[in-house]
């Protein structure tokens, strides 16, 4: 049998297979069952500062509703103050001390005083470590990538001398130079890096002509973008590897592990096909690597990544030239008639 084993944020891990972070991770009895079909661990849902701010103003516009519609009537209910985050910092040591393998903490604040008060907060519910969702939305015509990279490393410093916890950084794909933004959260201390954190897109309803809210479940093929960003990092950082979205099988970890990542977190296939799902993932991982004579991970992660290729360009070119030119054979496997 193949030893599956890696290590992720300095954490000894049974298999490279994570749950990320998602209303199914905010589930307990899911929790159980995620465990029990192999998850090495887990990323509990994120705590969301936004969430926490407008759950705030709809309680106190709940308690004012009925204010002053009497005369004699100043306050309807009793002075109650939004409990803020401790319900979720209730329910992430709840998990920590259920489950057996490691619980990893997700954040997502605006402030950077928040930030580090959440990040103090959820160690101490014993947590093993803290994921940090780092992201920008376009706003405005004002500011400028330097600034608000230079923002989110000033908040990660911040964390790093408040917290002792293994830090994991989750990125968006957006940055001008990805490479450029990690190696500088890597000299800054993170732990280890997650490629990449799915967005949430607007969708438009032609028919009734208004916005609606798509669940933005990933889908096959769509850990390219993370494969490739492995490959590259692969040995020239620090911090450990974690590739995310669109892994729905052992052979799509494979080839997450083959680029160099150290470890793969999978959430979409789970709604898809139930928890149990992770048997069929880590199955499919440990027969392919039999069929390869692999006896560890070890033996294959990063044999693929761009410093052990001849080709220097693999993992840097777009490409389109080459399916330009080969424009023939693509034709020949998709005919037009």
């Amino acid at each position: 049998m193949a030893d599956l084993s890696v290590k992720y944020l300095g954490l000894q891990l049974k298999n490279p297979v994570i749950v990320g972070s998602s209303n199914l991770s905010a589930d307990l009895e899911i929790l159980k069952r995620l465990e029990k079909a192999g998850a090495a661990a887990v990323v509990y849902k994120s705590l969301f500062e936004e969430q926490i701010f407008l759950e705030q103003a709809k309680l106190q516009d709940n308690l004012e509703e009925y204010n002053e519609r009497n005369a004699e009537m100043t306050r309807l209910f009793p002075d109650i103050q939004h409990a803020g985050p401790k319900e979720h910092l209730f329910n992430l040591k709840k998990a920590k001390e259920t489950l057996s393998i490691p619980v990893i903490a997700s954040l997502n604040a605006i402030y950077t005083e928040s930030w580090v008060e959440y990040a103090e907060m959820i160690e101490k519910t014993g947590v093993d470590a803290l994921e940090l969702n780092f992201y920008f939305i376009p706003r405005d015509f004002e500011k400028d990538a330097a600034a608000i990279e230079q923002e989110q490393l000033d908040i990660f410093r911040e964390i790093r001398k408040a917290v002792k916890i293994p830090l994991a950084v989750k990125l968006s794909p957006y940055y001008s130079n990805p490479l450029n933004f990690i190696n500088k959260l890597d000299e800054a201390g993170a732990n280890g890096f997650v490629l990449f954190n799915r967005m949430f897109q607007p969708e438009i309803d032609i028919e009734r002509e208004v916005h609606t809210n798509p669940f933005n479940l990933s889908h096959d093929n769509d850990y390219r973008l993370s494969l490739r960003f492995a490959g590259m990092l692969s040995g020239m950082i620090k911090g450990s590897i974690c590739s995310s979205t669109g892994v729905y099988s052992g052979r799509d970890a494979a080839k997450l592990l083959l680029a160099g990542a150290d470890c793969v977190q999978t959430v979409s296939s789970l709604y898809k096909n139930k928890p149990e799902h992770l048997r069929t993932i880590l199955e499919e991982l440990e027969n392919w690597m039999a069929s390869k004579n692999y006896g560890k991970v070890d033996d294959f992660r990063g044999k693929l990544s761009n410093r052990h290729m001849k080709d220097p360009f693999v993992y840097k070119r777009a490409q389109y030239v080459e399916l330009i030119l080969n424009s023939g054979e693509i034709m020949k496997k998709y005919p037009m008639v």
